[in-house]
């Protein structure tokens, strides 16, 4: 497939570099044979030919944008107004900070003006909902992260942002407010993916983000990637130190400087914990305190061997106990969130949103019916507990029956979130895109909003049109059996939930030889059949 796309590729480059030096050629028409009023040219040499990898060849071709023009990426957090929680904040790895004030109904984006696309982490004031912190790099270790300018502050409710600090960390994991005192803060900085260095550690400020100084700082190639507060003591700090380092050839994601550590006085001394915890090579924690109960402490660790899983102290971290031996893919997932009236209550972020209720001792999932997979963030009412919102791949939802039924809540035109894996351009340079998340495209489909069903669509000059006798892979759930591309059909890409109407309904005039396949991951249609449309 990579060597037909190359082949592709090279021939359309020759293409061009011959026509190229054809038309300089006749340009120079008749130099060698003479021209009349130019004595002396009749006897010269024609012109060498140019060489077709040389500047001149495309210096004509320019790069432009072709859209969507606005869409985000995976949700990864939630800063929800302890007021009221219509009003709340969305952080998107690749698309910034968004805003709604009536539950999700409208948004608005509020970070576009600033130095990164990539989020983190964000933070409202538990004293003041109109202080936002923004931690940007979202921190994950996969190839497509993308890294942040630092950290942000806003002091009016989103409408303008500041920099406070910490510009060479990148990748910030976690923001969190001293609740006694919304001066104190403490952020957890990942560093640099690709290289040593950079702001790492755990950096802590006393004024509001004057000034900052790192209390956790274990080395050059290792960062904090997640802390969390004892609420009946802040003075009680647990932070994850994360070991990692991303090559071209491979992925280190994790080592020895990989721990969990414990201060007792807000960050002036620390305590590596063990008494049960994994040792030597350990990668990626995720930890929380439970508000019901301060003493019982939860942490995801992933380990060499097979020491991996959640675990559980019931002592502030002195001894733990291994409760099961779950663990996501701890690049991409890696936390554990406490349920706010409920000790033995926690919620797993996974492909599929895992729940425990016995204190992670048996998991199952929370449930994904109508709604996307791949979650990375939730915030649980305090007041309501059956009240959810997830942040996944796929966008935003909220459940009023703790995961029994969905809402979408990124289907505005407003706020689409797509992530786009990979392009392609057909003979004459039309370029057809897919992705896998809220994935509305001419491709295979995996419908965000119901997720049981994966789906073909396709446009033409007459319009939309699904195709509906699609069939499903043997092989899994995420895959189209059948798709196919001509590549003279003039596509148009597909986003936003007008197109989907328009898919579902349109008067498409398409034909669709059901011959050969296409999964619905990282493969591409053009090895394996053609989309005929009719006229």
């Amino acid at each position: 497939m990579k060597s037909l796309r190359f082949l592709i590729a090279i021939a359309v480059i020759f293409a061009i570099a011959v026509i190229g030096v054809s038309a300089q050629g006749q340009r120079g028409g008749g130099r060698g044979q003479g021209q009349p009023g130019q004595p002396g040219q009749e006897g010269q040499a024609a012109q060498a030919p140019q060489d077709p990898m040389s500047t001149p060849t495309f210096s004509g071709l320019r790069f432009r944008s072709i859209g969507p023009g606005v869409t985000g990426g995976r949700v990864v957090g939630f800063a929800v107004d302890p007021n009221d929680r219509a009003k709340y904040f969305a952080a998107v790895a690749s698309g910034g900070v968004w805003k709604t004030v009536n539950g999700g109904t409208t948004w608005t984006p509020v970070f576009d003006n600033y130095g990164s696309f990539s989020i983190g982490y964000i933070a409202l004031d538990p004293k003041d909902s109109a202080v936002l912190w923004v931690g940007t790099g979202e921190n994950n270790s996969q190839r497509s992260v993308a890294y942040g300018d630092g950290l942000y502050k806003s002091e009016d409710g989103g409408r303008t942002f500041r920099k406070v600090g910490l510009e060479k960390s990148e990748h910030i994991g976690k923001i969190v407010i001293d609740p006694r005192d919304s001066k104190t803060v403490y952020v957890a900085a990942q560093g640099p993916l690709w290289g040593p260095g950079g702001d790492r550690g755990l950096f802590k400020t006393t004024d509001g983000g004057k000034t900052w100084k790192n209390i956790l700082n274990i080395s050059e190639h290792t960062g904090v990637t997640d802390i969390a507060v004892d609420p009946s003591n802040p003075d009680i700090v647990y932070a994850a130190s994360w070991q990692r380092r991303r090559h071209f050839y491979t992925l280190i994601n994790g080592g020895p400087e990989s721990a969990l550590y414990k201060s007792t006085d807000g960050g002036a001394t620390w305590n590596k914990l063990r008494g049960g915890l994994p040792s030597g090579e350990v990668g990626r924690i995720g930890i929380a305190v439970s508000p019901v109960s301060p003493n019982v402490v939860y942490a995801t660790v992933e380990a060499e061997g097979q020491g991996s899983g959640i675990f559980r102290s019931q002592d502030r971290g002195a001894t733990w106990e291994r409760m099961n031996p779950a663990i996501a893919q701890a690049m991409y997932y890696s936390q554990i969130i406490c349920d706010p009236k409920d000790v033995d209550r926690i919620y797993i972020p996974n492909v599929i949103f895992q729940v425990s209720d016995d204190g992670g001792r048996t998991i199952r999932p929370l449930g994904e019916r109508s709604k996307h997979v791949d979650n990375h963030a939730i915030w649980i009412d305090p007041n309501n507990t059956n009240y959810y919102i997830v942040g996944s791949d796929g966008g935003i939802y909220d459940s009023y029956d703790r995961g029994a039924t969905w809402q979408f809540k990124s289907k505005h035109a407003d706020h689409a979130v797509l992530r786009y894996c990979s392009g392609q351009f057909d003979a004459v340079l039309q370029c057809l895109r897919r992705n896998s998340g809220q994935q509305q495209l001419v491709r295979a489909v995996e419908d965000a909003q119901r997720n049981r069903h994966h789906q073909c669509r396709l446009v033409c000059d007459s319009g939309w049109r699904r195709l509906p006798h699609t069939r499903r892979s043997r092989r899994s759930q995420h895959h189209i059996r059948y798709i196919a591309v001509r590549l003279d059909c003039p596509f148009r890409q597909a986003h936003g939930r007008a197109h989907r109407h328009t898919a579902e309904r349109g008067q498409g005039r398409c034909r669709l030889p059901l011959e050969l396949g296409l999964s619905a991951d990282h493969q591409s249609a053009f090895a394996y059949a053609h989309l005929f449309c009719g006229q």
